[in-house]
Protein backbone atom coordinates (compact mmCIF):
# COMPACT_ATOMS: atom_id res chain seq x y z
CA UNK A 1 0.00 0.00 0.00
CA UNK A 2 1.64 3.28 -1.34
CA UNK A 3 -0.04 6.42 -2.41
CA UNK A 4 0.93 8.75 -5.32
CA UNK A 5 2.69 11.38 -2.84
CA UNK A 6 4.51 8.31 -1.08
CA UNK A 7 5.72 7.02 -5.24
CA UNK A 8 6.78 10.20 -5.65
CA UNK A 9 8.64 10.61 -2.68
CA UNK A 10 10.33 7.39 -3.34
CA UNK A 11 11.30 8.68 -6.57
CA UNK A 12 13.08 11.67 -5.06
CA UNK A 13 14.85 9.14 -3.02
CA UNK A 14 13.30 9.87 0.69
CA UNK A 15 13.54 7.73 3.25
CA UNK A 16 10.06 5.71 3.71
CA UNK A 17 8.28 4.38 6.87
CA UNK A 18 5.98 1.58 7.47
CA UNK A 19 4.02 1.14 10.39
CA UNK A 20 3.23 -2.99 10.56
CA UNK A 21 1.07 -4.51 13.11
CA UNK A 22 3.82 -7.15 14.75
CA UNK A 23 1.66 -10.20 15.61
CA UNK A 24 0.25 -10.62 12.21
CA UNK A 25 2.47 -8.46 9.89
CA UNK A 26 -0.62 -5.97 8.54
CA UNK A 27 0.62 -2.47 7.62
CA UNK A 28 -0.87 0.70 9.64
CA UNK A 29 0.24 3.22 6.89
CA UNK A 30 3.42 4.51 5.48
CA UNK A 31 5.09 8.09 5.33
CA UNK A 32 8.22 9.60 5.05
CA UNK A 33 8.58 11.76 7.85
CA UNK A 34 8.92 10.71 11.47
CA UNK A 35 9.46 13.69 14.38
CA UNK A 36 9.89 12.80 17.70
CA UNK A 37 12.34 9.46 16.39
CA UNK A 38 15.73 11.27 18.17
CA UNK A 39 16.19 12.45 21.69
CA UNK A 40 17.72 11.66 24.89
CA UNK A 41 16.65 8.88 27.05
CA UNK A 42 16.17 9.39 30.71
CA UNK A 43 19.47 9.39 32.32
CA UNK A 44 20.40 7.88 35.84
CA UNK A 45 22.28 10.14 38.30
CA UNK A 46 24.56 9.13 40.88
CA UNK A 47 26.70 10.66 43.61
CA UNK A 48 29.47 9.40 44.61
CA UNK A 49 31.25 10.02 48.30
CA UNK A 50 34.64 9.44 48.96
CA UNK A 51 35.65 9.67 45.25
CA UNK A 52 39.55 8.86 44.79
CA UNK A 53 40.76 8.87 41.77
CA UNK A 54 42.91 6.54 39.92
CA UNK A 55 45.73 7.59 37.51
CA UNK A 56 46.88 10.60 36.35
CA UNK A 57 44.46 13.30 37.06
CA UNK A 58 40.21 13.28 36.72
CA UNK A 59 39.63 12.01 32.85
CA UNK A 60 37.35 13.90 30.07
CA UNK A 61 34.03 11.64 30.95
CA UNK A 62 32.22 13.03 28.17
CA UNK A 63 30.73 10.52 26.03
CA UNK A 64 32.09 7.17 27.42
CA UNK A 65 30.75 3.83 28.27
CA UNK A 66 31.74 3.50 31.70
CA UNK A 67 31.20 0.28 34.10
CA UNK A 68 30.64 0.15 37.70
CA UNK A 69 32.38 -2.62 40.10
CA UNK A 70 30.90 -3.57 43.33
CA UNK A 71 32.78 -4.50 45.95
CA UNK A 72 30.51 -7.20 47.11
CA UNK A 73 31.24 -9.92 44.52
CA UNK A 74 27.91 -11.78 43.62
CA UNK A 75 26.89 -8.70 42.22
CA UNK A 76 26.90 -7.94 39.29
CA UNK A 77 28.73 -4.88 37.35
CA UNK A 78 26.76 -2.52 35.41
CA UNK A 79 27.54 -0.34 32.36
CA UNK A 80 26.84 3.61 32.19
CA UNK A 81 26.37 4.87 28.73
CA UNK A 82 27.29 8.04 27.59
CA UNK A 83 29.13 9.14 30.88
CA UNK A 84 29.39 12.76 32.11
CA UNK A 85 31.13 14.21 34.93
CA UNK A 86 28.90 16.33 36.37
CA UNK A 87 30.36 18.10 39.40
CA UNK A 88 33.03 17.56 41.55
CA UNK A 89 34.36 20.75 43.57
CA UNK A 90 37.59 21.22 44.28
CA UNK A 91 38.55 20.15 47.89
CA UNK A 92 35.63 17.50 48.05
CA UNK A 93 35.40 13.97 47.31
CA UNK A 94 32.01 14.24 46.30
CA UNK A 95 31.52 13.30 42.45
CA UNK A 96 28.33 13.69 40.47
CA UNK A 97 27.72 11.57 37.47
CA UNK A 98 25.06 10.69 35.15
CA UNK A 99 24.21 8.82 32.21
CA UNK A 100 22.81 5.78 30.22
CA UNK A 101 21.89 2.68 32.70
CA UNK A 102 21.80 -0.50 30.61
CA UNK A 103 18.94 -2.32 30.62
CA UNK A 104 19.91 -4.11 34.22
CA UNK A 105 20.46 -1.20 36.31
CA UNK A 106 22.46 -0.87 39.46
CA UNK A 107 21.78 -3.20 41.41
CA UNK A 108 18.76 -2.71 43.85
CA UNK A 109 19.30 -1.10 47.41
CA UNK A 110 23.04 -1.38 47.49
CA UNK A 111 25.02 1.60 48.72
CA UNK A 112 28.76 0.25 49.12
CA UNK A 113 31.89 0.99 47.86
CA UNK A 114 31.74 0.67 43.58
CA UNK A 115 35.04 0.75 41.73
CA UNK A 116 34.74 2.24 37.97
CA UNK A 117 36.39 1.88 34.75
CA UNK A 118 36.11 2.87 30.95
CA UNK A 119 37.34 -0.80 29.29
CA UNK A 120 40.80 0.27 29.50
CA UNK A 121 41.78 2.01 32.69
CA UNK A 122 40.07 1.90 36.06
CA UNK A 123 39.05 5.64 37.06
CA UNK A 124 39.04 5.77 40.15
CA UNK A 125 36.57 3.83 43.41
CA UNK A 126 34.34 5.15 46.06
CA UNK A 127 33.30 4.26 49.10
CA UNK A 128 29.72 4.77 48.86
CA UNK A 129 26.92 5.79 46.29
CA UNK A 130 23.45 6.37 45.71
CA UNK A 131 21.31 7.35 42.94
CA UNK A 132 19.23 10.68 42.51
CA UNK A 133 16.01 10.44 41.64
CA UNK A 134 15.07 13.36 39.43
CA UNK A 135 11.67 14.20 38.48
CA UNK A 136 9.24 12.61 36.32
CA UNK A 137 9.56 14.08 32.68
CA UNK A 138 6.76 13.68 29.54
CA UNK A 139 8.52 12.55 26.52
CA UNK A 140 7.93 14.29 23.33
CA UNK A 141 5.38 12.78 20.70
CA UNK A 142 6.38 10.54 18.26
CA UNK A 143 4.71 11.82 15.05
CA UNK A 144 3.98 10.20 11.43
CA UNK A 145 3.79 12.94 9.09
CA UNK A 146 2.05 12.29 5.79
CA UNK A 147 0.80 8.88 6.61
CA UNK A 148 -1.04 6.91 3.95
CA UNK A 149 -3.34 4.92 6.27
CA UNK A 150 -4.67 1.31 5.40
CA UNK A 151 -8.27 0.67 5.83
CA UNK A 152 -7.62 -1.14 9.10
CA UNK A 153 -6.17 2.10 10.49
CA UNK A 154 -9.07 4.31 8.82
CA UNK A 155 -11.52 2.02 10.72
CA UNK A 156 -10.01 2.44 14.04
CA UNK A 157 -9.66 6.34 13.77
CA UNK A 158 -13.14 5.80 13.00
CA UNK A 159 -14.66 4.14 15.92
CA UNK A 160 -12.44 6.23 18.10
CA UNK A 161 -13.01 3.71 21.62
CA UNK A 162 -10.01 3.98 23.63
CA UNK A 163 -9.56 -0.04 22.65
CA UNK A 164 -9.58 1.17 18.98
CA UNK A 165 -7.14 3.42 19.49
CA UNK A 166 -4.92 1.26 20.67
CA UNK A 167 -2.77 -0.46 18.39
CA UNK A 168 -0.13 -2.27 20.86
CA UNK A 169 2.64 -3.35 19.29
CA UNK A 170 3.90 -2.64 16.50
CA UNK A 171 7.04 -2.50 14.02
CA UNK A 172 8.38 0.57 12.07
CA UNK A 173 10.29 -0.21 9.25
CA UNK A 174 12.76 2.48 8.16
CA UNK A 175 14.03 2.10 4.28
CA UNK A 176 16.31 4.23 2.52
CA UNK A 177 16.05 6.30 -0.48
CA UNK A 178 16.94 3.59 -2.35
CA UNK A 179 14.32 1.03 -0.88
CA UNK A 180 16.87 -0.85 1.09
CA UNK A 181 15.76 -1.51 4.91
CA UNK A 182 17.83 0.17 6.88
CA UNK A 183 16.51 -0.89 10.59
CA UNK A 184 12.91 -1.40 12.70
CA UNK A 185 12.33 -0.26 15.54
CA UNK A 186 9.38 -1.77 18.40
CA UNK A 187 6.98 0.81 19.38
CA UNK A 188 4.03 0.19 21.96
CA UNK A 189 1.56 2.40 19.87
CA UNK A 190 -1.58 4.18 21.54
CA UNK A 191 -2.93 6.81 19.03
CA UNK A 192 -3.11 10.47 20.85
CA UNK A 193 -4.65 12.18 18.40
CA UNK A 194 -4.58 12.85 14.69
CA UNK A 195 -5.32 15.21 11.55
CA UNK A 196 -5.08 16.28 7.77
CA UNK A 197 -1.77 16.30 6.76
CA UNK A 198 -0.33 19.59 4.79
CA UNK A 199 1.17 17.17 1.94
CA UNK A 200 -2.55 17.04 0.80
CA UNK A 201 -4.49 14.47 -0.57
CA UNK A 202 -6.10 11.83 2.13
CA UNK A 203 -2.56 11.82 4.09
CA UNK A 204 -2.75 12.29 7.82
CA UNK A 205 -0.69 13.30 10.74
CA UNK A 206 -0.54 10.59 13.82
CA UNK A 207 0.54 11.33 16.81
CA UNK A 208 1.45 8.40 18.99
CA UNK A 209 1.76 8.58 23.19
CA UNK A 210 5.39 7.96 22.92
CA UNK A 211 5.66 6.83 27.32
CA UNK A 212 6.38 3.18 25.55
CA UNK A 213 8.73 4.42 22.86
CA UNK A 214 12.84 4.69 23.68
CA UNK A 215 13.99 7.55 21.10
CA UNK A 216 16.89 7.05 19.20
CA UNK A 217 20.11 8.60 20.83
CA UNK A 218 20.67 12.48 19.16
CA UNK A 219 24.25 11.89 18.68
CA UNK A 220 23.15 9.07 16.60
CA UNK A 221 21.04 10.82 13.98
CA UNK A 222 23.31 12.20 11.63
CA UNK A 223 24.74 8.73 11.14
CA UNK A 224 21.19 7.50 10.34
CA UNK A 225 20.63 10.44 7.82
CA UNK A 226 24.00 9.66 5.98
CA UNK A 227 22.87 5.66 6.18
CA UNK A 228 19.05 6.65 4.53
CA UNK A 229 20.89 8.31 1.50
CA UNK A 230 22.16 4.42 1.14
CA UNK A 231 24.78 2.36 2.41
CA UNK A 232 28.64 3.59 2.00
CA UNK A 233 30.72 3.45 -0.75
CA UNK A 234 34.13 4.26 -0.09
CA UNK A 235 35.71 2.00 3.77
CA UNK A 236 36.56 4.15 6.59
CA UNK A 237 33.69 6.56 6.46
CA UNK A 238 33.45 6.24 9.68
CA UNK A 239 37.12 6.62 10.78
CA UNK A 240 36.36 10.57 11.62
CA UNK A 241 33.70 9.23 14.46
CA UNK A 242 34.21 8.99 18.35
CA UNK A 243 33.78 5.74 19.92
CA UNK A 244 30.33 6.12 20.98
CA UNK A 245 29.37 6.80 17.51
CA UNK A 246 31.29 3.90 16.20
CA UNK A 247 29.37 2.20 18.04
CA UNK A 248 26.25 3.87 16.76
CA UNK A 249 27.49 3.37 13.53
CA UNK A 250 28.24 -0.84 13.63
CA UNK A 251 24.99 -0.78 14.80
CA UNK A 252 23.54 0.16 11.15
CA UNK A 253 26.02 -2.24 9.78
CA UNK A 254 24.89 -5.63 12.14
CA UNK A 255 21.25 -4.92 11.36
CA UNK A 256 22.22 -4.62 8.02
CA UNK A 257 24.69 -7.56 7.74
CA UNK A 258 22.53 -9.56 9.47
CA UNK A 259 19.47 -9.28 7.20
CA UNK A 260 21.47 -9.60 3.62
CA UNK A 261 21.73 -12.71 2.04
CA UNK A 262 25.55 -13.06 1.77
CA UNK A 263 27.10 -15.22 -1.22
CA UNK A 264 30.33 -16.84 0.71
CA UNK A 265 33.64 -16.20 -1.54
CA UNK A 266 35.65 -19.47 -2.59
CA UNK A 267 38.07 -20.67 -0.24
CA UNK A 268 41.57 -19.68 -0.84
CA UNK A 269 40.36 -16.03 -1.02
CA UNK A 270 42.88 -13.58 0.17
CA UNK A 271 41.57 -10.42 2.28
CA UNK A 272 43.15 -7.16 3.26
CA UNK A 273 42.60 -5.24 6.75
CA UNK A 274 43.12 -1.67 6.67
CA UNK A 275 43.88 -0.82 10.31
CA UNK A 276 44.77 2.55 10.56
CA UNK A 277 41.78 3.51 12.23
CA UNK A 278 41.65 0.29 14.81
CA UNK A 279 41.95 2.79 17.94
CA UNK A 280 38.80 1.22 19.87
CA UNK A 281 36.59 -1.87 19.75
CA UNK A 282 33.74 -0.93 17.26
CA UNK A 283 36.41 0.67 14.74
CA UNK A 284 38.42 -3.27 14.86
CA UNK A 285 34.46 -4.42 13.79
CA UNK A 286 33.84 -2.30 11.70
CA UNK A 287 37.39 -2.46 9.72
CA UNK A 288 37.34 -6.69 9.35
CA UNK A 289 33.65 -6.21 8.08
CA UNK A 290 34.84 -3.75 5.46
CA UNK A 291 37.61 -6.19 4.87
CA UNK A 292 35.75 -9.13 4.36
CA UNK A 293 32.33 -7.63 2.89
CA UNK A 294 33.35 -4.44 1.45
CA UNK A 295 31.83 -0.71 2.38
CA UNK A 296 29.60 -1.03 5.47
CA UNK A 297 30.18 -4.67 5.31
CA UNK A 298 29.70 -6.96 8.51
CA UNK A 299 31.62 -9.80 9.83
CA UNK A 300 31.18 -9.76 13.70
CA UNK A 301 30.31 -7.21 16.93
CA UNK A 302 31.98 -9.48 19.52
CA UNK A 303 33.88 -12.38 19.39
CA UNK A 304 30.78 -14.59 19.68
CA UNK A 305 29.30 -13.30 16.09
CA UNK A 306 33.05 -13.20 15.06
CA UNK A 307 32.90 -16.90 15.62
CA UNK A 308 29.48 -17.17 13.94
CA UNK A 309 30.73 -15.53 11.06
CA UNK A 310 33.77 -17.41 10.33
CA UNK A 311 31.49 -20.63 10.09
CA UNK A 312 30.17 -19.50 6.90
CA UNK A 313 26.79 -17.37 5.58
CA UNK A 314 28.68 -14.32 5.95
CA UNK A 315 30.74 -13.90 3.04
CA UNK A 316 33.77 -16.12 3.81
CA UNK A 317 34.72 -19.72 3.81
CA UNK A 318 37.50 -21.14 4.89
CA UNK A 319 40.72 -21.68 4.60
CA UNK A 320 41.68 -18.17 3.73
CA UNK A 321 44.38 -15.82 4.28
CA UNK A 322 44.27 -12.00 5.96
CA UNK A 323 46.87 -9.40 5.51
CA UNK A 324 46.33 -6.93 8.50
CA UNK A 325 48.15 -3.20 7.45
CA UNK A 326 48.97 -0.98 10.37
CA UNK A 327 48.19 -3.72 12.76
CA UNK A 328 50.79 -1.76 15.61
CA UNK A 329 47.21 0.28 15.67
CA UNK A 330 45.52 -2.16 17.27
CA UNK A 331 47.91 -3.71 19.70
CA UNK A 332 48.84 -0.39 20.92
CA UNK A 333 44.93 0.49 21.82
CA UNK A 334 43.64 -3.42 22.04
CA UNK A 335 46.11 -5.33 23.97
CA UNK A 336 45.45 -3.87 27.46
CA UNK A 337 41.68 -3.74 27.87
CA UNK A 338 39.58 -4.58 30.88
CA UNK A 339 36.42 -7.24 31.16
CA UNK A 340 33.24 -5.32 32.36
CA UNK A 341 34.55 -7.09 35.31
CA UNK A 342 37.75 -5.22 35.88
CA UNK A 343 39.94 -8.11 34.58
CA UNK A 344 42.94 -7.69 32.21
CA UNK A 345 42.05 -8.57 28.84
CA UNK A 346 44.13 -8.81 25.49
CA UNK A 347 41.40 -8.30 23.05
CA UNK A 348 44.22 -8.05 19.94
CA UNK A 349 44.81 -11.53 20.78
CA UNK A 350 41.78 -12.97 21.30
CA UNK A 351 40.65 -11.96 18.05
CA UNK A 352 43.87 -13.36 15.89
CA UNK A 353 43.59 -16.37 18.08
CA UNK A 354 39.65 -16.45 16.86
CA UNK A 355 40.22 -15.55 13.44
CA UNK A 356 42.86 -18.26 13.39
CA UNK A 357 40.74 -21.02 14.95
CA UNK A 358 38.25 -20.12 12.01
CA UNK A 359 40.92 -21.02 9.26
CA UNK A 360 41.97 -17.76 8.40
CA UNK A 361 45.55 -17.24 8.67
CA UNK A 362 46.70 -13.83 9.45
CA UNK A 363 49.99 -11.71 8.20
CA UNK A 364 50.28 -8.84 10.20
CA UNK A 365 52.01 -5.66 7.96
Amino acid sequence: MMSAVHEDEMARGSALYTLTETEHGHAWGVCAEVEGLFGESERGTYELFGWVSQGAGMPAWAGRRVWLVPDDEPLDVWLLEDAERLEQRPGTDRLVLTGLDDYEGPPEGYRGRVRVHDGRRWLGSCREFTRILSAERTPPPLVLRGLAPSERLRAALAKGTRRALDLEEACLEIRDRHGERLTDLILWTTIKAWSPSSRGGDLIDLEFDARGFTPVPEHAQPLWERWLTGPPQTVNTWAGLDTRRRGAWHDLVRERGCRLSHHDRPAAHAYELDGRYITDEPALYLALGEAVNGPGGYFGGCLAALDDCLRGAFGYTAPATLIWRDAETAREHLSRTLTPEGEPYDLFTEVLEALTAGGMTVTLA
